[in-house]
């Protein structure tokens, strides 16, 4: 016999053709249709559930006109790839901030999240990396397609061997879901996608009706007394807003970090109260963790809860005062200090600074640590050096708002606090900047980032702490975290708050704050009360609204 005659059959009179595209549907559906959305989930657990979405899919294909073929195994295609682009956004976005994917809000992040991987990795690498993903999720929406088209194509030769395969498990299937929970096999077979899809149509709808409710937040008359009578506990005072990255309650609560947060929370307060400052601190709640902490920002200084992107878009364009903004109108030289800030940033506008210096404008020579642009020493002194100064040598106050980023991921290499007079142009931080392992070796370990995380949050409380025993003089200071660390530092489940400390010299105004549940000193207690980000902006319009005795 010629090998032709055989016409390429394996079995039950099927060529290879045939059964290649049999199994890349049943494959690629089995694993679009039983794919974790969770980071937590992926266990063997999770795929002992056949989905009898294939067997039916499969049945439709195998009896549709040749004038249906096409079209329908498109949408199939398309329905397939879209629920496993949707569980591997879940995933990603789970681990990086504990909630699901959201496509009405986050597809805006994809922009910062290259960002963020370029600057970490560099720019080729993560190029070629997206060009991979996504060459290799382009060509296996086609080749599903093409499989699919061909089990439709089964059908129109009238090939019935396969119509019966699928039917016989399509009936199996039914009765499995049928009878499982009665005879001990529950969860053996089920319907999945419908459900998973109509959670995330509801997800989106609610977050369309959220957007309704903050707009009706938006318009809500205010009463804030007016600018003169705005802060007068602290007429004359400079106000200093510090925003460290990632510093948040685990860092100060978990076993794995406290051997080293506590006993550095204790140093600063003992250098401080030797300088003279008084300290209070408790916990805010922040509506972003492992991420987007311009949400934290906008949170803090507006009043509002800003957990969205499509949230703080909104209150870009409205017209509700930021904290800096009615300290603008008190007498308050506003600023802002942002050493990430490395492009152009329009929502300056929003929060009304008077003077906005961004990484390029502070004057840093030195080389970058990865992707963060200069240590949090330099930012401070040049902070001093470009704002505070020259407020003082006019006679006028000033609130600068900074966000600190030595503690940014990927958190290599670890800053080191140097000698003040050193600082210049930071060119002094060269070495310090091409030491220690690169991101990929550190993140090749999570016991390693984890390390590397802590160190960095040790420097910076460090940095923060020795600055204002050295130069803090008569100011103000807020110093809080902006969001936790993603969940690789964490764990799952852990909570939103982040430390926020107040030190000033004028201690009647600390003990207001002790007032309002906040714990003496530089470490918050266990029991101290987690309060929203959202009312920090209305606690110090209170607090700092009356002269203390």
């Amino acid at each position: 016999m010629k090998r032709n005659d055989l016409n390429g059959k394996t079995f039950a009179g099927l060529d290879r053709k045939t059964v290649v595209a049999a199994f890349v549907f049943i494959v690629v559906g089995f694993l679009a249709l039983t794919l974790p959305d969770h980071p937590g989930a992926f266990h063997l657990r999770a795929f002992r559930q056949f989905p009898l979405e294939i067997p039916i899919a499969a049945l439709v294909l195998l009896f549709l006109s040749r004038r249906l073929a096409t079209p329908v195994a498109a949408l199939l295609a398309l329905a397939v790839f879209t629920l496993l682009f949707l569980k591997i956004a879940d995933t990603g976005v789970e681990a990086a901030f504990q909630r699901r994917f959201n496509p009405y809000l986050d597809i805006k992040m994809m922009v910062d999240g290259w960002n963020l991987v370029s600057g970490t990795f560099g720019t080729a690498t993560a190029a070629l990396v997206l060009t991979l993903v996504f060459a290799t999720f382009i060509a296996a929406l086609v080749i599903f397609f093409i499989a699919a088209r061909h089990l439709a194509a089964i059908g129109q030769a009238g090939r019935r061997t396969m119509i019966k395969t699928f039917g016989v498990a399509l009936t199996a299937g039914v009765i499995l879901f049928a009878a499982g929970p009665s005879v001990g096999l529950q969860g053996v077979a089920n319907l999945r996608a419908g459900s998973y899809l109509e959670a995330r149509l509801s997800l989106v709808a609610r977050s369309v009706a959220d957007m309704s409710v903050f707009e009706k937040q938006l318009a809500a008359p205010e009463t804030i007394p007016a600018g003169s009578d705005l802060f007068a506990a602290i007429r004359g005072r400079d106000v200093v807003l510090i925003f460290v990255e990632s510093y948040g309650r685990s860092a100060v609560e978990d076993p794995r970090y406290s051997p080293i947060m506590k006993p550095r929370l204790a140093s600063v307060e003992k250098e401080l109260d030797a300088a003279g400052f008084a300290s209070a601190s408790g916990w805010s709640v922040s509506p972003t963790v492992g991420g987007i902490s311009w949400l934290a920002h906008g949170t803090f200084l507006s009043g509002l809860w800003i957990d969205s992107q499509a949230r703080y878009d909104r209150l870009m364009i409205s017209k509700r005062p930021s904290l800096n903004r009615l300290f603008s109108q008190a007498g308050w030289q506003t600023a802002a200090v942002m050493p990430a800030i490395t492009m152009p940033w329009p929502e300056a506008d929003y929060f009304g600074y008077d003077k906005v210096l961004v990484a390029k404008d502070l004057g840093y020579r030195g080389k970058p640590y990865n992707w963060v642009t200069m240590p949090d020493q330099y930012t401070l002194s040049a902070l001093d050096r470009l704002v505070r100064q020259p407020a003082r040598e006019a006679g006028k106050p000033v609130m600068v708002e900074t966000a600190l980023i030595s503690s940014h991921a990927p958190w290599t290499p670890v800053a080191k606090l140097i000698d003040w007079a050193d600082v210049k142009d930071g060119t002094a931080f060269n070495d310090q900047a091409t030491s220690g392992d690169s991101p990929s070796v550190v993140w090749s370990d999570p016991e390693r980032v984890r390390q590397q995380y802590i160190g960095t949050i040790d420097y910076s409380l460090q940095t923060v702490g020795d600055y204002i025993a050295h130069f803090g003089k008569d100011a103000v200071f807020i110093i809080l975290g902006d969001h936790q660390p993603a969940a690789i530092v964490t764990g799952q489940g852990a909570s939103r708050a982040v430390p926020i400390h107040i030190v000033s010299r004028d201690k009647a105004l600390i003990d207001r704050f002790e007032a309002e549940g906040y714990a003496a000193g530089m470490t918050p207690g266990p029991d101290t009360p987690e309060q929203p980000m959202d009312g920090m902006r209305d606690r110090l319009i209170r607090v700092f609204g009356a002269a203390t005795s």
